[in-house]
């Protein structure tokens, strides 16, 4: 075997091994779905009309759960899981490029509300931003 092969098998095997040490990383450090009773807070903050905050008790691992057992929204499925259109009664105007964003104690999160897991206290804000 020449040289340029064997350095390029060892590149790759190290590239492979690097990966794969990614991927078990991240599923030992990920966060986990806490179980059992929780009180969430929902702040939403409504383009028509007043703002209002609610407070959740649920049993729900996950924000989109948590929202559909209350019936505060309604979305559709996508390959990222539940696009919200409307949160307590208020759809987004796809017309005029509104949809609805969400932060966590006023950080905004990175996850779908399908993979956002809630913990007991937390406290997530819904807003209807105009714009894409």
């Amino acid at each position: 075997m020449s040289k340029t092969k064997k350095t390029l098998v060892i590149s790759i095997s190290i590239l492979v091994l690097l990966l794969v040490s990614s991927l078990l990383a991240y599923k030992l450090l990920a966060p986990k779905p806490v179980e059992g009773a929780k009180t969430v807070t929902i702040v939403i903050d409504h383009m028509k009309g007043e703002d209002k905050t609610l407070e959740i008790h649920t049993d729900a691992e996950y924000l989109s759960e948590a929202l559909q057992q209350e019936g505060l929204v309604e979305g559709t499925e996508s390959e990222y899981g539940l696009w919200i259109t409307a949160i307590d009664g208020e759809t987004a105007d796809d017309s005029l490029q509104q949809w609805w964003g969400y932060t966590k104690s006023g950080e905004y999160v990175e996850t779908g509300a399908d993979q956002t897991i809630i913990e007991d206290g937390d406290s997530f804000e819904f807003t209807l931003h105009e714009g894409y």
